[in-house]
C-alpha cells in the first residue's frame, strides 16, 4: 500500500500517565510499529518514534501525564502531545540543548537531560508549541513523508 495515496486520515491516540517510567516509551514503540506496518519508510518511522518518545517523556516527567496522538494524512505525519501540567515558563530557553527543569530525582533515574524539545525540533519538519502557565502545553510536530525543503535544497543546490 502506498501511504501517500491514503484517502482517510489514520489516527491513533494513547494516554500517558504521570511518572510511569515502566510504561514510558510504549506509545513511541506502538506508533513506530504501526507506521512500519503501513509501509512508511524506515527513516520516517525513526523520526516519528524519536519525536513521539521525547513528547511522551515530557508528559511523563513534566506534564502530569497527558495524551499523545499520531495522525497520518496525505503527505504528513502529525504528532500532538497535550498535557495539563504547569506549562513551559520560557519556551526559547527550553529549546536549548541541556536546559532542564527536571528535578534531581528524575535526573538520577537517567531522564531529564534537557534534550527533549531540541530533539523534537531536530526530527520534525514543523513544530508548534502552545503553552500557558498553570494550564498545560500542547505540542504539534509534523513530519513530511517526502523530502523536506531543506533536503531538496541539499540535493538540488541553486547556484
Amino acid at each position: 500500500m502506498n501511504p501517500l495515496s491514503r484517502q482517510e486520515p489514520y489516527v491513533i491516540q494513547r494516554e500517558v500517565k504521570p511518572l510511569d517510567f515502566l510504561a514510558a516509551g510504549e506509545t513511541a514503540s506502538d506508533f513506530k510499529e504501526t507506521l512500519k506496518s503501513l509501509g512508511i519508510p524506515p527513516e520516517i518511522c525513526r523520526k516519528a518514534s524519536i519525536v513521539t518518545y521525547e513528547a511522551e517523556m515530557n508528559a511523563v516527567i513534566h506534564g502530569g501525564g497527558g495524551v499523545v496522538a499520531l495522525e497520518l494524512s496525505g503527505d504528513r505525519i502529525t504528532i500532538v502531545a497535550a498535557d495539563e501540567g504547569p506549562g513551559i515558563e520560557n519556551v526559547s530557553l527550553a529549546m536549548q540543548e541541556g536546559y532542564t527543569t527536571a528535578p534531581d530525582s528524575i535526573r538520577e533515574l537517567g531522564f531529564g537531560a534537557g534534550m527533549g524539545l531540541p530533539n523534537i525540533k531536530k526530527y520534525s519538519d514543523e513544530l508548534e508549541i502552545e503553552t500557558e502557565l498553570g494550564k498545560g502545553t500542547t505540542l504539534r510536530a509534523v513530519i513530511l513523508l517526502g523530502p523536506s525543503d531543506e533536503e531538496v535544497n541539499d540535493l538540488c543546490p541553486t547556484a
